[in-house]
């Protein structure tokens, strides 16, 4: 908005006129008194524009900038409030004795995939080598605030491909480390499949990410691996988003209520899934 030669009135100094303007910065002339001034905030707080018309004009530049002022203030405020959040998050998982990534994904061979969804458990596999050699795989972290987050790559399909079939709740009373015979059962309340049309759009590194390697996407072998509560929490969130049947929709919300209160979790604060693939 080029305010060159307008006329104006400030508080202090009366009648003056604009003779130089950058981007921040207007120079006044208050009768061969030159003042300068911060462009937009000045006219805020000690000058008027005496041109209505101009003055209408500023006024909507000014609302604007306001507007984008108080966004980037309350961005700034939710952030803060979310790392205070994840803080007193970490702290109660200290409490609690929770551990941040014990939930459990599984690579499903097509036998399991045929089963899953009426047997319900799956299986840890069992140790490959060592002493224990042939006995159950435990998976120590596992307890009641746990999910077993279901897992296919087809034949032919790159890794980045992987597709989530479902998820569950382990049982209320389950612990990995207790577990004899390494089969994981679900929550008779809690479980989820997803149709193939679902689950070709919740890949699962959109949410899995290495840290240390964040654009790599390996899984080379191994029958499970752990993964974080909050990925979890993100891919409840998605498939909830997925829904359209309200009957559905009001299930999968129940198993995010519910996960989120074992695992310590707000889920008005869950953040947007950034695993590999979305790096």
């Amino acid at each position: 908005m080029n305010l060159i030669n307008e006329e104006i009135t400030h508080k202090v100094f009366g009648e003056g006129n604009i003779v130089g303007q950058e981007d921040s910065i207007i120079t006044v002339d208050f009768d061969e008194e030159i003042k300068k001034f911060v462009y937009p905030d000045a006219f805020e707080k000690f000058i008027t524009l005496n041109d209505q018309d101009m003055a209408k004009s500023l006024e909507e530049i000014i609302s604007k900038k306001e507007m984008k002022r108080e966004a980037l203030k309350r961005k700034r405020e939710e952030e803060k409030e979310q790392q205070e959040l994840e803080r007193q998050r970490r702290e109660l998982l200290r409490n609690h004795q929770i551990h941040e990534s014990s939930q459990i994904v599984f690579w499903l061979d097509e036998e399991e995939q045929e089963n899953v969804f009426t047997d319900w458990q799956v299986s840890t596999g069992t140790v490959q080598s060592g002493v224990n050699e042939g006995q159950p795989n435990r998976a120590a972290r596992l307890r009641p605030n746990s999910a077993g987050l279901l897992t296919r790559r087809g034949e032919g399909q790159e890794e980045a491909e992987r597709q989530i079939l479902g998820l569950y709740m382990v049982t209320e009373t389950f612990a990995g480390n207790l577990s004899a015979d390494g089969m994981v059962p679900a929550h008779e309340e809690f479980r989820i499949e997803l149709t193939e049309q679902e689950a070709e759009k919740m890949l699962f590194w959109n949410y899995y990410i290495n840290e240390n390697h964040p654009h790599r996407m390996t899984w080379n072998s191994g029958k499970y691996r752990y993964f974080d509560n909050v990925w979890t929490a993100q891919i409840l969130n998605d498939i909830m988003a997925l829904k359209t049947d309200e009957e559905e929709i009001e299930s999968v919300k129940k198993f995010l209520d519910y996960f989120c209160k074992m695992n310590v979790l707000e889920t008005d604060h869950i953040t947007e899934a950034n695993g590999a693939l979305k790096q």
